[in-house]
């Protein structure tokens, strides 16, 4: 069954929608605006935690609604509501009309559909049970707690989610797509004597939840965790000042999206409140670094076949070899910019307007190893890991927390360091990237991004990179 038939089952034939009546509600709340879209949702999502030794949380909830949108210029009206009816259609279709009322634009075409299906569309939470899950994570603390006889504390969730959406445009064109999502996280606390530390890790993306569960994988993701609580348990203060740094392949990655992925969404760059706006042509990075955002990759957490306007995702290159040729656009900044939409228009839900976002952003390998790099190193830091950090899109200063990072003398890894915080200019630090390795790697799938108050999932990724040069907050006297 088509993604359509599907999703035309929940909308109006479950929901009690008329598709012709519906059609016609789009059209006249629509006319004479540049663009918009009627976006129907029905969503399912699930998740249970397990802290101390026993259940502690677990939830499931179903949500349906509708998000309807008119663009006008550089203005756009919203108006949703969870009331998949008729009635509430005409109400938003009154609001949003009011931002194209005498306006005499042309109507945007409609975006160019693809046959592209980048996952499965059966729903994860129809295949494994609610009891069956509490098992796993019953089975995820015993395993955890005997690794190690220091293993004090075991925190793990798992979570899944079953979307399914349609658009409508003015113009007669339907959209459609279904998508699934899972996660499983576990976290670990060691400690010896009074001291404590800890360990994490997390996978996921869009497909069932096997392939999470598969002892194989969920015992690797264990002791993953526990090996990094572990390690810092052994940590030494890390040291302050400016440094050479070396950052692992795979989530370290997420710095390269909040300190300079954000700044290359269509919106910010448009508004010109970018580091990056104007310099379009222009060398924003060492030789050697192209970053691609890549919506295609199949079963990825950042992944779409279309984006919330219903725009094919794609491969954006926005930086290739160090020049700046791209940014990520959703249709409204795009029309504005003179440029072409490139399904990164993304919503956390109908309860919210589709704006420039990152699907997986991607630093492509280079042709140093990741021994090579380090030994070129005299005296430095190898951050392999990341926790929280801060950005400022305008500036692109950042400050990261690494989560697990190790000294680098004469070209050899040696201690890992505890309270390493790497503080920097994402701009800045493109053009500070001395070394770039072979060994790109993808995060393993628990990336979310936050921009507006707005959350949606998201991959990212990275070889081993050298920096010169970055500044270093440390814990050492």
């Amino acid at each position: 069954m088509s993604h359509l038939a599907r999703t035309d089952a929940l909308f109006f034939a479950q929901a009690g929608l008329d598709l012709a009546k519906a059609q016609r509600q789009v059209e006249d709340a629509l006319k004479g605006a540049d663009d918009g879209e009627l976006f129907l949702e029905y969503r399912q999502s699930e998740s249970l935690s397990w802290d101390d030794g026993k259940l502690k949380g677990a939830s499931f909830d179903t949500s349906q609604g509708f998000g309807l949108r008119a663009v006008s210029g550089d203005t756009a009206a919203y108006a949703h509501a969870s009331d998949l009816g008729h009635d509430a259609i005409a109400r938003a279709a009154r609001t949003v009309s009011a931002v194209h009322a005498g306006h005499g634009g042309t109507a945007a075409a409609g975006p160019a559909g693809t046959n592209a299906r980048l996952y499965s569309d059966e729903n994860p939470l129809e295949l494994m049970g609610f009891a069956e899950k509490a098992k796993l994570l019953a089975e995820i603390d015993a395993y955890a707690r005997a690794k190690d006889a220091r293993v004090r504390q075991v925190m793990c969730s798992i979570a899944g989610e079953w979307q399914a959406v349609q658009i409508l445009r003015a113009d007669g064109e339907r959209i459609a797509d279904i998508r699934p999502l899972v996660r499983l996280n576990v976290a670990v606390v060691v400690g010896d004597g009074d001291r404590q530390e800890t360990g994490s890790h997390g996978w996921g993306g869009r497909f069932r939840f096997e392939s999470v569960v598969d002892p194989a994988n969920w015992k690797r993701g264990v002791d993953e965790a526990v090996r990094q609580a572990l390690v810092n348990l052994g940590s030494v203060p890390a040291p302050a000042g400016e440094m050479q740094v070396v950052l692992g392949p795979g989530w370290p990655g997420i710095l390269l999206h909040e300190a300079i992925g954000h700044g290359l969404e269509g919106d910010f760059n448009r508004k010109k409140t970018s580091a990056f706006a104007g310099l379009m042509g222009q060398r924003v990075a060492s030789p050697g670094v192209t970053v691609v955002d890549d919506g295609t990759l199949p079963d990825r957490r950042g992944s779409l076949t279309v984006d919330d306007e219903g725009t094919p995702s794609q491969r954006t290159v926005l930086i290739e070899d160090g020049i700046l040729v791209g940014y990520m656009q959703d249709r409204q900044n795009a029309r504005l910019m003179g440029m072409k939409p490139t399904g990164n228009g993304r919503r956390e839900s109908f309860a919210h307007h589709p704006m420039p976002r990152m699907t997986n952003t991607v630093m492509a390998a280079g042709s140093h190893t990741p021994e090579e790099i380090i030994r070129s190193v005299r005296k430095g830091l190898y951050a392999v890991n990341f926790g929280g950090g801060q950005v400022d899109i305008t500036s692109g200063k950042f400050v990261f927390n690494a989560a697990e990072a190790y000294l680098i003398e004469d070209g050899k890894v040696g201690p890992a360091v505890k309270g390493a915080m790497l503080i920097g200019n994402g701009p800045d630090s493109l053009t500070k990237v001395k070394m770039v390795g072979n060994d790109m790697k993808l995060d393993p799938g628990v990336g979310t991004c936050g921009k507006d108050g707005q959350g949606v999932p998201v991959g990212v990724g990275q070889p081993t990179l050298l920096i010169d040069n970055l500044t270093v907050g440390g814990t050492a006297a």
